[in-house]
C-alpha cells in the first residue's frame, strides 16, 4: 500500500504497532520512565499549582472517573484526572527531558493510568498494553521533533510538551482505544489545533498546565475523533499544520512497520536528581566540583571572601535569572543553582522553598555571578557544557567543567538511585508498603494481566493532610 502523505504513515504506525515490535531496551528504558513520572507525580500532589488544577478540575461531573494519584477522596472524569496529575508530574520541574528536548513521559502515562481505570471492566487493560501505548506515545514526539533543527535546540518559542506532547496524548489514547487507521489520523489532525504553549509562561506556574493541558488535550482530540469529528487529513505535512510550530520544518514518511525501530531504543532519556530546569544540572555538577576546592583543609569555607562567580554556559535567556523570587523562578536560573550548591553542597527539593531562595548569604552571592556565553557552547541538552570560575578575595581562582552529569543520557541512573528517586519523592504520600509494591509492579510491568492492580495503589491513602483543608 502506498501512502500519500506523512500524516497518513504516523496513522499507519499508531495504528499498527504491536507487543511483538516493543524491544527490550524499550521496554526497560520505558519502565524506568514510568516509575519516575510516578515518582515526581506523586511528590506534585503537595504544590500550590497542583492544588489550584485539582479544584478547578472538581466543577466537572461524569459518571467516568479516575483517580488523582494519591488523593482517594478525589475523583473526577478521565480528562480532568489526566489534566491534573499531568500538572503535578510537572509542578517542580522534576519529569524526564529527552533530545531533542522535551518532555516526554508527562504528557502520555497520565491519559493512559486515567483510562485504564475509566474502561469498561470487559475491557481490562493490561500491563503489555499499556506499554505499548505509552511507547507510541514517546515514539510519536520524537518522530515528529526528528523534522525540525530548531527542535534540537533548547526551545525559544513554543515549549516542547505542549506541542509534541499533544500529538503524543493523542496516539497513545487512539492505540489504548483501538482506534481504526482513519480515526488515528483524524485525533492527530485535531491534537495539532488543540497544541501549544508560549515560552513566556516560563518560571511561572502556569508553565505545570503545559503538560496537564497536553494530556488532557490529546485524550480529548482522541475522543472527538472517535465520535467521527474530521481534521486536515495533511496536517503534519504542511507548513500551515504542524509547521507552524517550527521555523524550519520539513517531515518524512515514516519507515513502513516491517523496518520499524524506536527513538527510545536509540536514544535514552535523562532523569533529575534534583527539581529544577535540566541546563542547571551542568551548573550544579560543576559547582560541586569547585565547592571541593572551597572547603579542602579549612575550617570554614570561605564563602565571604568570594569576590566573583563566571558561568561560562549556552545563552538561555529563560533560565537566565540572576535575582529569582519564587520557587518557579529559582528553578529556572544558572545563578540560583550554583549558589545553592556553592553554599549547601547539594539541591534537593527543599532547595527551593521561599526561605531557602532568600537567605540573605544567598542574596549576596548572586550578586557576584557573571554569565558568559562561548560560541562553542551551544544551546542543545546534547552538547551543553558548564564552565564555572571562582574567584576569591586573594586572587585565587578555581575553575571546573562539566559536559555530562549524572542522571544525563550519557551517564544514567542506576536502577538503585531511580528507585530511590522514586522512595523519597512518593514517601511522603504513599505508605511505604504501597511504595514497594509500586516498584514491584512497575518493574514487571509487561506480566502484569489487570492495570487495576497499578491504579488502586495509586489512590493512597492520603497523608493527614487531605485536600478538602484547601478547599
Amino acid at each position: 500500500m502506498m501512502l500519500k502523505s506523512v500524516t497518513e504513515s504516523f496513522a499507519k504506525v499508531i495504528h499498527g504497532l504491536q507487543v511483538g515490535h516493543l524491544a527490550d531496551r524499550v521496554i526497560q528504558r520505558s519502565k524506568r520512565m514510568i516509575l519516575d513520572t510516578l515518582g515526581v507525580g506523586i511528590l506534585g500532589t503537595s504544590t500550590d499549582v497542583f492544588h489550584k488544577a485539582s479544584k478547578y478540575s472538581k466543577i466537572y461531573s461524569s459518571h467516568l472517573s479516575s483517580t488523582v494519584w494519591g488523593r482517594p477522596d478525589l475523583r473526577i472524569p478521565p480528562t480532568y484526572a489526566a489534566f491534573v496529575n499531568g500538572v503535578a508530574i510537572h509542578s517542580m520541574d522534576f519529569d524526564d527531558t529527552w533530545h531533542p528536548a522535551t518532555h516526554p513521559s508527562g504528557a502520555v502515562l497520565p491519559v493512559l493510568v486515567a483510562l485504564s481505570e475509566a474502561l469498561p471492566r470487559s475491557s481490562k487493560c493490561s500491563g503489555l498494553d499499556l506499554l505499548l501505548a505509552f511507547n507510541v506515545g514517546i515514539e510519536v514526539q520524537g518522530r515528529l521533533m526528528h523534522f525540525s533543527k530548531e527542535a534540537n535546540n533548547i526551545p525559544k518559542r513554543f515549549h516542547p510538551p505542549s506541542v509534541v506532547g499533544t500529538l503524543g496524548s493523542a496516539a497513545a489514547t487512539s492505540k489504548l482505544l483501538g482506534l481504526s487507521m482513519t480515526k488515528c489520523q483524524e485525533a492527530l489532525a485535531i491534537a495539532v489545533s488543540l497544541a501549544g504553549a508560549p515560552m513566556a509562561n516560563a518560571a511561572t506556574q502556569t508553565k505545570p498546565l503545559h503538560i496537564g493541558n497536553a494530556a488532557r488535550h490529546g485524550m480529548e482530540a482522541a475522543f472527538l475523533a472517535m465520535l467521527g469529528l474530521q481534521g486536515n487529513k495533511q496536517v503534519l505535512d504542511m507548513e500551515a499544520g504542524f509547521g507552524a510550530f517550527y521555523a524550519n520544518y520539513s517531515p518524512k514518511v515514516l519507515p513502513n512497520l516491517d523496518s520499524h525501530t524506536w527513538l527510545l531504543d536509540q536514544q535514552d532519556v535523562a532523569f533529575k536528581r534534583f527539581p529544577a530546569h535540566l541546563a542547571t544540572h551542568w551548573v550544579a555538577d560543576a559547582a560541586a566540583s569547585v565547592r571541593k576546592h572551597l572547603v579542602r583543609g579549612r575550617a570554614l569555607p570561605p564563602f565571604d571572601s568570594i569576590e566573583r562567580i563566571v558561568l561560562r554556559i549556552p545563552d538561555v535567556p529563560y533560565v537566565n535569572r540572576p535575582s529569582p523570587d519564587s520557587e518557579h523562578e529559582a528553578r529556572h536560573s544558572f545563578q540560583y543553582v550554583a549558589c545553592a550548591m556553592l553554599l549547601d553542597g547539594g539541591i534537593t527539593v527543599p532547595s527551593f522553598h521561599k526561605l531557602q531562595i532568600n537567605r540573605p548569604q544567598v542574596r549576596k552571592l548572586l550578586h557576584k555571578v557573571e554569565l558568559e556565553h562561548p560560541q562553542d557552547n551551544l544551546p542543545s541538552f546534547n552538547t551543553m557544557y558548564c564552565e564555572m570560575s571562582v574567584t576569591l578575595s586573594d586572587g585565587a581562582t578555581f575553575t571546573e567543567s562539566s559536559d555530562t552529569f549524572y542522571g544525563h543520557w550519557r551517564k544514567p541512573l542506576s536502577q538503585k538511585d531511580l528507585q530511590e528517586k522514586f522512595r523519597s519523592n512518593a514517601s511522603g504520600t504513599l505508605s511505604c508498603d504501597t511504595v514497594e509494591r509500586l516498584i514491584e509492579i512497575v518493574a514487571n510491568l509487561e506480566d502484569l494481566e489487570d492495570c487495576s492492580a497499578l491504579t488502586t495503589l495509586l489512590k493512597g491513602p492520603s497523608p493527614p493532610e487531605t485536600i478538602s483543608k484547601f478547599i
